[in-house]
């Protein structure tokens, strides 16, 4: 089945609007976690769309921009380190989600939402789709929009933090980022409650 197939067969169960959404950068150390919705129009396809994950940054970077030229609508929304150490990194991302979702016009009548978790919407059904960025255009969409959106991002923070080498791992726990924070310690942008086992880590890495 392709992605498209996917997306028409929801359609052809009697829903009006659909969208998908995804999120990037559960993982880092550093850095808001990003998501995305999309609502893509339902007799266009755009050519070479699929999970994120499986394209190059090039490639990621023209269908970001064909997606949010053709796109019916389309949101990207952050939740940052601090709140992510507030709320925990699973509600930040179903937080960012749901933002995202709700700030589309015209409302979705159902969103899918890649994974296996929905984040409580107002008024919108949503069903999660287990490996969704693989399976359906709006989700891949989604997915593209939201990790290009935080590399994107990421590249901003590298330049107020060059020492941390955000430009090149993206805040991810790489062995050179770790290196750099032995080295230069926590900036306000690294996930506190992602670093509690920080200084046994740079024990272990050091022999």
């Amino acid at each position: 089945m392709s992605l498209y197939e996917f997306d028409r067969e929801e359609y052809a169960r009697g829903f009006d609007v659909i969208c998908g959404a995804d999120e990037a950068g559960r993982g880092p150390l550093a850095g808001p976690v990003f998501a995305a919705a999309v609502i893509l129009p339902r007799e266009e396809e755009i050519e070479g769309l699929n999970d994120s994950k499986k394209l190059t940054e090039k490639r990621r970077e023209k269908l970001y921009d064909e997606i949010v030229s053709r796109a019916v609508s389309w949101s990207v929304q952050r939740v940052d380190a601090e709140e992510i150490d507030r709320i925990n990194i699973l509600q930040a991302s179903l937080l960012a989600m749901k933002r995202a979702i709700e700030a589309l016009s015209p409302t979705p009548d159902m969103a899918y939402i890649d994974g296996n978790r929905t984040p409580e919407l107002e008024l919108i059904p949503a069903q999660a789709v287990v490996k969704g960025d693989g399976r359906s255009a709006c989700i891949a969409a989604a997915s593209i929009l939201a990790k290009v959106s935080r590399d994107r991002y990421m590249l901003e923070l590298h330049r107020q933090y060059p020492m941390y080498g955000f430009d090149k791992h993206k805040g991810y726990p790489t062995r050179l980022h770790y290196e750099m924070l032995g080295r230069y310690g926590v900036s306000p942008v690294h996930r506190k409650s992602f670093l509690k086992n920080l200084r046994e880590h740079l024990e272990k890495s050091h022999g």
